[in-house]
């Protein structure tokens, strides 16, 4: 070891999962970054492990970023750790790893367990090809915008949730992507992880009424190829008539016009009216 930044993936809830290369590496660096000093105390005294800590999380990254890079530039290793799951992913780490590259500083990665990746491989949905869009704005713009441009997107999508705007992702999702595949993925390798499988309707309609909670990743099935099918506006107007017509609320035609042609459902219900 000598002038290299660690990146170290931690456990996201069973300390079993941390590797004897991660105890290893955090044992022999000089210091360690973490995102919050006192969630990495526990798991460093858990494997017996004395080392010194700096904080480096969104609100410090710029000067503490300058900071870690001089003391390994001085020859100093260090490893930067989140406080559950791989660093750099949805997290600050990321503009670390741009400074050390600027800096021409080593950088060598230490894998660990990955939210992302555990979900997808229990969604049961197609795991050949995928992306992962990390958290929707709270914005209601940018929330907009985001899950417009994935609404012709064919590969599985990976969201990360917190459980208090659950609620108004499921019925977000619902309403742009209309019925898909969902996998809702909670508390995963904690002692209540629960996988559930379901559709987006299902999961707007009524479980976003069922409080669930803790961490949470979000699955999509990706826009299936024979969706691709060329409608126009006053064709998926046309559907949402004939389904008013056989006695379904219009608010319910306009969802199902936009799930069978890929329109909006706001745009739909706006030209029914």
């Amino acid at each position: 070891m000598s002038n290299t930044l660690y990146v170290v993936g931690t456990p996201i809830g069973n300390l079993s999962d941390f590797s004897p290369r991660a105890v290893e590496t955090l044992s022999n660096v000089d210091f360690i970054a973490a995102e919050d000093t006192r969630v990495t105390l526990k798991l460093l005294n858990h494997f017996n492990i004395k080392k010194p800590m700096v904080s480096y999380y969104e609100h410090n990254k710029r000067e503490r970023g300058e900071i870690i890079c001089a003391r390994i530039l001085s020859g100093e290793d260090c490893a930067i750790v989140t406080d559950a799951g791989m660093p750099c992913i949805s997290d600050p780490g990321e503009d670390l790893i741009k400074l050390c590259e600027e800096k021409g500083i080593r950088t060598v990665v230490v894998p660990g367990p990955s939210a992302v990746i555990s979900a997808l491989a229990v969604s049961g949905l197609e795991t050949g090809r995928f992306c992962f869009e990390g958290f929707l704005s709270v914005n209601k713009k940018s929330r907009r915008d985001h899950l417009e441009s994935l609404k012709n997107e064919t590969r599985t999508m990976i969201f990360y949730e917190a459980p208090h705007k659950l609620p108004s992702t499921l019925r977000d999702l619902y309403d742009f992507f209309g019925e898909r595949k969902l996998t809702i993925v909670r508390e995963i390798t904690k002692i209540h992880e629960e996988t559930i499988r379901t559709t987006t309707r299902h999961a707007a309609e009524v479980l976003a009424e069922s409080g669930i909670k803790g961490e949470i990743v979000l699955v999509l099935e990706g826009k299936k190829q024979t969706d691709a099918r060329e409608y126009t506006l006053d064709m998926a107007v046309e559907i949402a008539n004939k389904l008013i017509a056989d006695g379904m609320k219009t608010n319910e035609a306009a969802k199902e016009a936009a799930r069978v042609t890929g329109f909006k459902k706001n745009e739909i219900y706006k030209e029914i009216l």
